[in-house]
């Protein structure tokens, strides 16, 4: 290993340079899919589930097999973790047997301990409190459908919905490192962190963006070059459904409100969505949609993330010379 093994546990693990080099690399695999192959041989990637999955168990399982390795893929229900083995006794094991770690989980503690203890890149993919991947895919699609990668800083984007989840924290993180100015939307009772606003605030100051935090919909679309939300009801909160989604009328993404943000704007969406309740079926199914794109951005975007951790951990810079810069 080099002498600074890098990990993706939060969206500021990246700079702002670094994150750029990810996204550039990210729209080099989506031009050609086996452009590196860093798990040639193949060499395993631990790929674990605490929470249900479509869209990331398909793209990294995808993606570690196009990147030439071996996606091992480990429910909650199947391993000791899901028994109470500690984290750190897992780390021990699995960074003896595979060249990276991938974890959807709970508590951002969790995370942070497999991180600690591993002599191999741990990426989160998805935790209580970030969605690093999923912010990269979105910048990627933004990239995609606007200019490439350079005319992401300075582009306004607006995320509307329950201001107090984990996508709403790596929207300000995310947001801020690329040098956009970030706007999040929610009603009183569901706003960020303000630890995660202030530190966000820093890092858009540094990168020559800005960041907002409002109650008001309309304040946070205007003029906006892309419109995000996410469902209102988090895994884990289905039978509160019809509480929950009280306070989140006003900030449903229409036709209406779409048409406060540029004449271009574009709309995505994490998935999955519940149409007639964060967005209407003509803003998600309409022309200003590009979800379909983003989903698949998430295999593009990790496996340029994998690529890129290998390349700084390893020392091997041949993975991603030519293409990142």
């Amino acid at each position: 290993m080099a002498d600074r093994l890098r990990h993706m546990l939060r969206d500021d693990d990246l700079s702002h340079d670094e994150q750029a080099e990810v996204l550039k690399l990210g729209l080099a695999f989506r031009q050609d899919r086996y452009l590196a192959r860093p798990f040639e041989g193949p060499q395993a990637v631990a790929v674990i589930f605490d929470k249900p999955s479509t869209r990331t168990r398909s793209s990294f399982s995808v993606g570690v097999a196009e990147l030439g390795g071996y996606p091992l893929v480990i429910d909650k229900d199947g391993s000791q973790l899901g028994r109470g083995e500690p984290v750190a006794d897992t780390a021990r094991v699995l960074t003896r047997m595979t060249s990276a770690i991938v974890w959807r989980t709970f508590g951002q503690d969790r995370v942070e301990t497999m991180a600690a203890e591993s002599t191999v890149p741990v990426v989160n993919a998805l935790t209580d409190s970030f969605h690093p991947c999923q912010i990269l895919a979105d910048f990627l699609t933004l990239a995609q459908h606007r200019g490439g990668v350079d005319a992401l800083p300075g582009m306004t984007i607006a995320y509307l919905g329950d201001a107090a989840n984990n996508m709403s924290n790596s929207y300000l993180l995310g947001g801020a490192v690329a040098g956009m100015h970030v706007r999040v939307a929610g009603p009183n009772g569901f706003l960020p962190d303000p630890g995660i606003v202030e530190e966000a605030s820093a890092l858009a100051e540094q990168n020559g963006g800005s960041v907002l935090v409002t109650t008001d919909p309309v304040q946070a679309v205007d003029e906006a070059d892309c419109v995000f939300t996410d469902t209102w009801v988090s895994m884990g909160e289905e039978d509160q459904a019809a509480t929950r989604s009280k306070p989140f009328w006003d900030y449903q993404v229409n036709a209406s409100l779409m048409d406060k943000a540029k004449p271009d704007a574009l709309f995505q969406h994490c998935l999955p969505a519940y149409r007639g309740k964060e967005v209407t079926a003509d803003v998600i199914d309409g022309p200003r949609s590009v979800v379909w794109d983003e989903a698949e951005n998430r295999l593009h975007a990790q496996k340029a993330l994998l690529t890129w951790l290998v390349a700084q951990s390893t020392g091997r810079m041949d993975l991603i010379e030519g293409v990142c810069r």
